[in-house]
């Protein structure tokens, strides 16, 4: 794709990457798309970057606007051709979605805290996620189909909760919570394809 500077192809260019961003699932749709509802302001942090940029973006007029997404554009054309490829897409995609993750897990590392001692426990995660502790039987299946289910998930969160703490203290350090909430970006965590790769392969053909 060959890089234009007219308004148009930026505005066309940006619904590309976007729109292949949200061709993804897991972590990423969820970031974009939470409870369906689509956010705006995750296409605009995802090309611009912090939300400090993004405020600083919006109050320029229409022309410096341009010359900012085109200042972007050639950072995303990675061998300055003058043209956009699959490859350089895919970069900047994932640069995108890394970032998200990171922010995210940041943001939320704080909340989880409860006790603000630097780690997020296993009980201070259920206090955030369900208002109180839960502790399931790892051995004793419930009769409620529904409630089964959810055991079942809580415990492959308390399972990967323990894979994500590296004996660092008796909670998660920031890195390891990063690794708990986002697995994804952390080698020791998994062995098989990220559901990031997945995704661009299925955004990019």
């Amino acid at each position: 794709m060959r890089l234009d500077p007219r308004p148009a192809a930026l505005a066309l260019l940006l619904l590309l990457l976007l729109g292949a961003a949200a061709a993804g699932a897991g972590k990423a749709e969820d970031l974009h798309y939470p409870q369906g509802e689509h956010r705006a302001d995750y296409d605009r942090e995802a090309l611009l970057g912090v939300q400090e940029d993004v405020d600083e973006f919006v109050k320029l007029d229409h022309e410096e606007q341009q010359k900012r997404l085109q200042s972007i554009l050639r950072k995303i054309d990675s061998d300055s051709d003058g043209f956009l490829t699959e490859s350089e897409l895919s970069q900047w995609i994932q640069m995108s979605f890394k970032h998200y993750a990171m922010q995210e897990a940041k943001q939320q590392f704080v909340e989880y805290d409860k006790d603000s001692d630097g780690t997020v426990t296993w009980d201070e995660y259920n206090i955030q996620m369900y208002d109180r502790v839960i502790d399931f039987d790892e051995n004793t299946a419930l009769d409620d189909a529904e409630e089964e289910s959810f055991r079942q998930l809580h415990l492959k969160d308390k399972k990967r909760f323990e894979k994500a703490d590296q004996g660092s203290g008796p909670g998660l350090s920031l890195e390891e919570f990063i690794a708990f909430e986002h697995p994804e970006e952390v080698d020791y965590m998994t062995v098989r394809r990220t559901w990031r790769e997945l995704v661009l392969t299925k955004a990019l053909k």
